[in-house]
């Protein structure tokens, strides 16, 4: 069964496509992998998906629903949560009050009735003994790891990954991968734009490819990355 369904999804600026008639299907729990050169359309995409940027064409379907002229709120309490790529917590606020803004205002839920969620859901991305920090005093890793905690307390079913990793340094791109392993074992579908190729093999089982805006590659990820236009496209070596 589908969970999300794309089709001829397009967005331009000006004399640039974004997304040029974008066709996409994610099955519930699957985990996709999104790569791309520098503008390729990557972050539109998850923009178009999130309600953030209004398509010129297309529709996008989730749980069977044509959610293309929904708001991003309606989008997050229908249940599709996202990260950005840079980390923008409510500084001032402890880690579990930023938790807590995103269940109430993002997942719809009473402050009361949100906080058992959340402190599993900073127990599940190692953030429990950071609860009562302020957001200001946090690490990279520790700022990435909120920033994903933020979207899971919306209570996804559908969760955008932003290039999650990074900045970070290998260790700590490790410790995040496992985390994210163990949120898809969760049964949450997960869409992961990532430099980090590596990051990306290790818990996605597909593999999309995007150049300006188009989808020029599908499928399983080492045989994507190993194609001839691939390696030309995203890597710069010549076919």
């Amino acid at each position: 069964m589908n969970l999300l369904e794309i089709r001829g999804l397009t967005r331009s600026f000006g004399s640039v496509k974004a997304a040029d008639a974008i066709d996409l299907d994610v099955a519930a729990g699957e985990a996709l992998g999104v790569v791309g050169p520098n503008g390729a359309g990557k972050t539109s995409l998850f923009n178009l998906v999130a309600g953030d940027l209004k398509p010129d064409a297309g529709t996008i379907r989730f749980k069977g629903r044509d959610v293309t002229a929904l708001g991003p709120h309606k989008r997050a309490a229908a249940g599709i949560g996202r990260t950005y790529q840079i980390p923008r917590p409510f500084e001032k606020l402890t880690v579990f009050e930023n938790l807590l803004v995103g269940a109430v205002y993002g997942g719809g839920r009473s402050e009361r009735a949100a906080i058992a969620p959340c402190a599993d859901v900073l127990r599940r991305t190692g953030l429990l003994d950071r609860a009562n920090r302020p957001a200001g005093t946090l690490t990279l890793l520790e700022r990435k790891r909120l920033e994903l905690a933020r979207a899971l307390a919306t209570e996804p079913e559908l969760l955008l990954l932003d290039e999650i990793a990074g900045g970070l340094t290998e260790g700590e791109c490790r410790d995040l991968v496992e985390t994210i392993r163990g949120i898809r074992a969760g049964g949450i579908t997960i869409v992961w734009i990532e430099h980090i190729v590596h990051a990306l093999l290790a818990v996605v089982g597909r593999l999309i490819v995007l150049d300006f805006g188009r989808k020029i590659a599908e499928g399983e990820p080492r045989t994507v990355m190993n194609s001839p236009e691939v390696q030309e496209i995203y890597m710069g070596i010549a076919a």
